[in-house]
């Protein structure tokens, strides 16, 4: 798993509504292995530009080197029906794209998304089910909690990921961590 030309893999992120906004869980769990150094931003700052690293790609011509895939599994205890859970996941593109991804020709990308509310709504009955669902009008913080935690969940996979060599002596370098942290103070991106 390659992301960004960094060790990439599995991470995962959650945002907590607000009670005001019902209070619901959103958690996103990615397997990132697509994008390009030079794209990557982490807190809008172009740190792939930024951190010198050998390219994992070198050896391919640039318009393959592009082709990768990430997968991305969100997961909400709101009240949300079928066409509200395909509208979240939808937003998963946003939150890749804070990332600095162009969504290669050929990224290989798979989105979905389930909510746990409303248990029993599929049981066998011989009547009518009462569902509960969050107002359409009411989507926006479940789609902002969408994208912020897709984009975390992708730099928290980069942060935990460590150097690897693999087949044919193919060797991928993690984030460095230092260096990632003078980058971000530099633009005065760290909370001190």
């Amino acid at each position: 798993m390659v992301c960004n030309g960094f060790k990439g893999g599995i991470g995962t992120s959650s945002r907590k509504l607000s009670d005001k906004d019902g209070g619901y869980l959103v958690g996103v769990l990615v397997q990132c292995n697509y994008g390009r150094r030079q794209n990557l931003r982490i807190a809008g700052i172009p740190v792939g530009r930024e951190i010198e690293s050998e390219d994992p790609y070198a050896w391919m011509p640039s318009d393959i080197a592009e082709h990768g895939s990430i997968i991305v599994v969100v997961a909400t205890n709101a009240p949300v029906l079928p066409h509200q859970l395909k509208r979240m996941a939808r937003r998963v593109s946003l939150g890749i794209g804070r990332t600095g991804s162009i969504a290669g020709n050929g990224s290989g990308d798979i989105f979905i998304a389930f909510s746990t509310a409303n248990a029993g709504a599929s049981e066998i009955s011989h009547g009518p089910v009462d569902l509960r669902m969050v107002p359409n009008d009411s989507m926006d913080p479940l789609f902002a909690a969408t994208v912020e935690a897709t984009e975390e969940a992708i730099v928290n996979a980069m942060i935990a990921a460590t150097d690897m060599t693999g087949i044919d002596g193919h060797h991928v370098r993690a984030l460095p961590h230092a260096e990632l942290r003078a980058v971000l103070a530099r633009y005065n991106r760290l909370v001190k």
